[in-house]
């Protein structure tokens, strides 16, 4: 999010190991389009939601969690309304980092480490207290758990199409054949494309996208219910079934944890 409440401070201009940033998003920064960093960028949501866009992925990160996007790499942002965020800046090759997007489950240690960076700014970045808070961040970041909390997408528009079609109105098209009918093709052809595309079937990619779905609508205010429906799903149990399978707790438990990372 290049300039996004910075003061019109740029990260990529600086050669410090690392710089963080506490940032409360405004109506109009909800959205950022396609851009890059020189340096990696790691972003931590605080509270609310972001969702980050790479060529061939789609990246959802509640609290709790960080999306770790490498230098160079192009991708967009959006952001629930009034999400609080943190946005850390590593020097290429100053911390053993992976080289491709995930998602991180970030440790109470290293949310404090960040959340103090982001007190640390200009000259203070280069005393030597600040300089050792970043090398205990440097050694626990890596540490961090890998997420699947990301959806495979590409530029082929029958797959640009479900993703946009499924997201604006979850409720519907959720079966392979009702898609096959709409694309006028096979239901086998269809299922091939989307392994093509994807790397994963249908199923779980379509049982993805209804995660990260299910996801957004939670920490937007929904219900377990409220979201049970949004999705389509004529039971509740059923949902919680597809969410708990996804996440390994039922969302009323999900729930109770983003609410406590957040305060």
């Amino acid at each position: 999010m290049k300039g996004l409440g910075l003061g019109g401070y740029e990260p990529d201009n600086q050669h410090d190991a690392a710089v963080a940033f506490h940032i409360q998003v405004v109506a109009d920064e909800q959205f950022i389009p396609i851009h890059q960093h020189r340096k990696g960028q790691l972003i931590l949501a605080l509270h609310g939601a972001i969702t980050c866009e790479v060529e061939n992925a789609m990246w959802m990160v509640p609290p709790q969690y960080a999306v770790w996007i490498p230098g160079s790499v192009p991708h967009s942002n959006s952001a629930t309304p009034g999400a609080r965020l943190c946005f850390l800046f590593i020097e290429p090759g100053a911390a053993a980092m992976p080289d491709h997007c995930c998602t991180l489950k970030i440790s109470p240690l290293v949310r404090e480490l960040i959340l103090k960076l982001t007190e640390r700014q200009g000259c203070e970045l280069k005393a030597e207290v600040t300089q050792r808070l970043v090398q205990v961040l440097f050694d626990e970041l890596p540490q961090q758990p890998q997420e699947q909390l990301q959806l495979p997408v590409s530029a082929h528009p029958k797959i640009r199409t479900m993703v946009e079609t499924m997201a604006a109105k979850p409720a519907e098209w959720q079966t392979l054949g009702q898609w096959a009918s709409r694309f006028a093709m096979s239901e086998r052809n269809l299922a091939r494309l989307v392994v093509k595309e994807t790397g994963l079937s249908f199923r779980r990619w379509r049982h993805q996208l209804q995660l990260i779905l299910a996801l957004q609508l939670l920490i937007r205010g929904q219900t377990v219910q409220q979201a049970a429906h949004s999705l389509g799903y004529d039971s509740t149990t059923a949902f919680i079934t597809m969410f708990r399978k996804g996440l390994g707790q039922t969302p009323g438990r999900y729930l109770t944890t983003l609410v406590t990372s957040s305060q």
